[in-house]
């Protein structure tokens, strides 16, 4: 895992002094390429989800969580890093009051998804009280 971090940080030191070099000759391509480079590190990473996925999926099972509960904290983790990164984009671009925007939609989003597992919480904890 080590190395997919260094990876990664050397692509994108690579693609900033890249980006800076087109930002002074050609501007208007300093933004897709930006995101282009965004992309790739995004697929990149992507691709050893499947690793964090059976991480969690073991952990789970020893912890006797339930799978149900291991889906909602997958998709939370899946909307936290997807806002993330599309307001990263939006930042890239210049667009930082739309930023803000993409991160609120993903809050309550993670909020929403997470709500099941919070009254499942409150309802056990009410029962040890009741």
């Amino acid at each position: 895992m080590t190395t997919t971090v260094l990876q990664v940080v050397a692509f994108a030191l690579v693609s900033a002094v890249l980006l800076v070099v087109v930002r002074q000759n050609r501007p208007e391509l300093a933004v897709p390429l930006g995101l282009a480079a965004g992309a790739l590190i995004f697929i990149f990473v992507a691709a050893r989800l499947a690793e964090v996925i059976a991480v969690i999926g073991r952990v789970a099972e020893a912890g006797g969580t339930g799978i149900s509960y291991l889906g909602v904290v997958l998709r939370v983790i899946g909307v936290a890093y997807v806002a993330e990164f599309g307001a990263q984009v939006c930042r890239d671009a210049g667009e930082g009051a739309l930023a803000a925007k993409v991160e609120l939609a993903g809050k309550l989003a993670v909020v929403l998804l997470a709500a099941p597992v919070v009254v499942a919480v409150l309802d056990l904890v009410l029962g040890m009280l009741g």
